[in-house]
């Protein structure tokens, strides 16, 4: 046998910091002394108590073998959840993510070096992995899987960069813990979060025989929804994803299984006259025991004391020292706004249809319930973003809706600044102004309100996206989906992790993801110019100049000039990226 390079089939992880550029700008020294920390005190020491050894660091990464595939994937998920809660009392500019990738595979040995598809591999799992995630090859997931508690989420077979061929990719979901690994076929298997108690509030069903209440339950729902957000160390399924049970005969262990939650909120409402009767019960999904249960007959005026009253109940049953510590924000409401409340709750069951039609309706109700209590902030913002959204899509005059919609968010904030839709409104306002660092800020105090806000990560994904920060956007854009898997909002979000991977010159995926997002949602213009600039670039022009006639059917008239005078691109290279693929395929400059 002649001799050649020696090689072994080894446990490869990758491992880098999520936006080591942009923290290295913002705080160099900074920067460097804490990642410095991080390695010698936690990094290094957990590799050496799994048996692995660093290969070599890369300046914001590195590169290390592992003697078990397992160690390997249980030291990625363990130092995952050790940065999650280094960070935790760090402010935003100072977090270190890390991205993790792990491949079993052949490697060739020099020295103390390791190089082969195998490195390479490893290096693009790292790559696709979320910031606090792991992504780990089939190969890695046939080895580990039924052998550390940790529960991995099928990603497909996807291209991944100087790889021949789609590779199967498994994404483990920070936070996620899988407690019934290997349990017998059709055995209801929950998934748990290991630092937080998850639950999903299912749509109280409304009790009258008039159809037109069924918004007064939908509103009990939010605003319960809304209430149990706010708690910290909650983590809570949005709305717009359990609104797909609604008029259903569920059962609550499927519920559990689809949504991955431990607990299942579930009731009634029974509204007569100046009257309201609520029923609700917190099911454990695990052992379905019912933990609690009441029944509330009041006065329409004491509604917002019910809710209040459910939602200290509920957390109370699932964790009373926790509650006790954290307590809740009273809502401090009068019965005066209970008009205005339910033509909110109206207004927003219409527009998340996502049709030009409901959105005009959506909006009459918001108009009408500003004009009628003018003190309302949820009622202000709300109308805001919906008028945004409206210009964004091409539903109504840009111009015009963002002007109204800056006076509304202005207002609403000046009379509550804490409600976390008013600064999702403002967020998506400096989006549109193309004032990335304000937009950034909102959403952040959007998300300091209420750290369960699915719409707040999707909007952030989206002013991410536009301003070119890829990574960061793809990142936000899972959580958004994670915490809201059914939500119709998520064909919106594909376009920011569409525009994500235009960003990072990955065209046929962005080409892709827009088609995808044009499926699920015909009405959102933004995913057809998305797929028509993506297959330019991608030197598609045939499939681009189709697209563009499907696009210029639903926008006639659209010119170069008006997208870059209206396009949320905070600076000319990025709009010119996009709005010059649009001018490829063959859209008119004028």
């Amino acid at each position: 046998m002649s001799e050649g390079p020696q090689r072994k089939l080894a446990a490869i992880v990758s491992a880098d910091v999520v936006g080591y550029s942009r923290l290295m700008g913002a705080d160099e020294a900074g920067t460097h002394a804490r990642l410095k920390a991080r390695y010698q005190n936690m990094v290094a020491p957990s590799i050496a108590k799994y048996g692995g050894r660093v290969v070599k660091l890369m300046g914001d990464g590195l590169l290390a073998e592992f003697q078990s595939v397992v160690h390997a994937t249980e030291w990625a998920v363990e130092i995952q959840d050790e940065f999650a809660r280094a960070n935790e009392p760090e402010p935003p500019e100072h977090r270190i993510d890390y991205r993790v990738g792990v491949n079993l595979g052949d490697v060739i040995i020099d020295q103390d070096d390791l190089y082969g598809d195998g490195v390479n591999l490893a290096a693009r799992l790292q790559e696709a992995a979320q910031a606090g995630g792991v992504c780990v090859s089939d190969a890695t997931y046939q080895q580990v899987n039924g052998k550390v508690q940790a529960s991995f989420i099928d990603g497909g077979e996807v291209e991944l960069k100087n790889i021949a061929g789609p590779v199967r990719i498994w994404r483990w979901v920070a936070g996620a813990i899988d407690t019934q690994i290997g349990q017998p076929r059709g055995e209801t298997k929950v998934r748990l979060a290991a630092t937080k108690p998850s639950i999903a509030v299912l749509p109280f069903e409304n009790m009258t025989n008039d159809p037109e209440q069924a918004f007064f339950a939908d509103g009990i729902t939010e605003d319960l929804v809304t209430g149990l957000s706010r708690i910290r160390w909650l983590f809570v399924i949005a709305r717009n994803s359990t609104n797909v049970y609604k008029d259903r005969a569920v059962d609550v262990r499927q519920v559990a299984d689809e949504l991955e939650v431990r607990y299942v909120l579930e009731g009634s409402v029974r509204k007569a006259s100046n009257r309201v009767r609520i029923t609700a019960q917190l099911i454990d999904a695990q052992t379905s025991n019912h933990l609690w249960a009441e029944r509330y007959d009041r006065e329409l005026t004491d509604i917002f004391d019910v809710q209040d009253e459910i939602t200290e109940r509920v957390a109370g049953a699932i964790e009373p020292a926790i509650l006790a510590a954290e307590g809740l924000r009273s809502r401090e409401r009068s019965i005066d706004d209970l008009g205005a409340w339910e033509l909110l709750m109206q207004g927003v069951t219409r527009f998340w249809r996502f049709t030009d039609a409901d959105a005009e309706e959506a909006i009459a109700l918001l108009e009408e319930a500003i004009s009628l209590h003018p003190e309302y902030a949820p009622a202000h913002s709300m109308l805001s973003f919906l008028l945004l959204f409206s210009g964004h899509v091409g539903w109504t005059a840009l111009a015009e809706s963002r002007k109204r919609a800056e006076t509304l968010a202005t207002r609403a904030s000046a009379l509550d600044d804490q409600d976390a839709w008013t600064q999702v409104s403002l967020g998506y306002l400096h989006t549109m102004k193309r004032d990335t660092h304000a937009a950034l800020q909102a959403f952040a105090k959007a998300l300091d309100l209420n750290p369960n806000f699915a719409s707040a990560y999707g909007w952030r994904a989206m002013a991410e996206a536009h301003a070119g920060m890829a990574e960061e956007a793809l990142a936000d854009f899972d959580l958004a989906v994670r915490l809201s898997p059914k939500d119709p909002q998520n064909a919106v979000f594909l376009g920011a992790k569409a525009l994500a991977h235009f960003m990072a010159d990955q065209f046929d995926t962005a080409a892709s993801i827009a088609a995808d997002s044009i499926r699920q949602r015909p009405g959102w213009l933004s995913s057809y110019r998305m797929e028509c600039t993506a297959l330019a670039r991608a030197g598609r022009l045939p499939e681009a100049e189709t697209s563009l006639e499907r696009l210029l059917e639903k926008q006639p008239g659209l010119t170069a000039a008006q997208l870059r005078s209206s396009l949320p691109y905070p600076d000319g290279a990025t709009l010119e990226k996009f709005v010059g693929g649009l001018v490829l395929a063959g859209l008119p400059e004028k």
